[in-house]
């Protein structure tokens, strides 16, 4: 599997910040995307989960107007319906594949998010949006006779509620950033243009946490939801009594008994010997 740091896309630029990986949809003039754009995408989220190095991702956009229109309407106007199914499953794979992987993913959005854009930045775990009245976000498919078919119909609900959701799905209705927010689309405003940058100080901040109970507070969520309770709190404590034997856990537990700073990154990448106390150095 090549790592987050070496992958070459044509339709995305990457780059590592120090534990960071930063993922940029490159796709002029309005970030559109086709079948390659997804299978490009679906390469890169395989990448950041087995890349222990990339302890966070971060979905962003090089284009200073559109984050991403949603899928290419001329490629829907020129190709079958057979190939638009399969790129419609494939992005829903890819969806799916961010969604049960266990980095946090986070949408820095500053620019137009419609239509596939939106389901893109609906896929990560928290989205930030600059705060710009000239932004439109929304799901404009029913103007083409069409669903929002990248999970858009099952993951807006899932934010916004039912009948909100279903009202922006008939009636095609665009939002600004603020409402967006307001009704829950978006985690968080920012001022324009620093959308980025403050997902990234965010970003930096959680790389520094024990990585692997990060991820599983989110598979337990992801996953737990979609489940009946019962079943949900028997994956919870699966998730748990797998911690306990992670070098996170250990260095966090020693940390805590030993009342120092704990330093996760060393931990669990670097060279550090993490000590198990014994019964009599934990019961001092």
């Amino acid at each position: 599997m090549e790592s987050f740091a070496d992958l070459e896309l044509e339709n995305f630029s990457t780059e590592m910040d120090d534990h960071v990986g930063i993922l940029r949809i490159d796709r002029p003039p309005a970030n559109a995307h086709d079948l390659d754009m997804i299978i490009e995408l679906q390469s890169a989220i395989e990448s950041v989960r087995f890349d222990e190095d990339v302890r966070v991702a971060v979905l962003a956009s090089a284009n200073d107007r559109f984050f991403s229109t949603g899928f290419d309407i001329e490629v829907l106007q020129e190709e079958s319906g057979s190939h638009i199914g399969k790129a419609s499953q494939t992005s829903k794979e890819a969806i799916m594949k961010m969604r049960t992987t266990d980095t946090l993913f986070i949408a820095a959005v500053d620019g137009h998010c419609m239509g596939g854009g939106l389901e893109f930045a609906l896929a990560c775990d928290m989205r930030y949006i600059g705060n710009d009245d000239e932004y439109n976000i929304g799901v404009p498919e029913v103007d083409l006779g069409l669903i929002p078919g990248e999970a858009g119909t099952q993951l807006l609900p899932r934010y916004v509620g039912r009948s909100k959701a279903l009202k922006m799905m008939i009636s095609g209705e665009t939002l600004t950033p603020e409402e967006a927010h307001e009704i829950g689309l978006f985690d968080e405003l920012t001022e324009v243009g620093e959308a980025e940058e403050e997902v990234l100080e965010f970003a930096h901040e959680i790389a520094q946490l024990p990585n692997k109970a990060v991820g599983f507070d989110k598979l337990a969520v992801n996953e737990g939801m979609e489940l009946p309770l019962w079943d949900a709190l028997a994956h919870e404590r699966e998730l748990q009594n797998q911690l306990f034997e992670t070098p996170g856990a250990k260095e966090g537990i020693a940390a805590f008994l030993e009342k120092r700073d704990p330093d996760f990154v060393e931990a669990e990448l670097g060279d550090k010997d993490v000590k198990e106390l014994s019964k009599v150095e934990s019961e001092r």
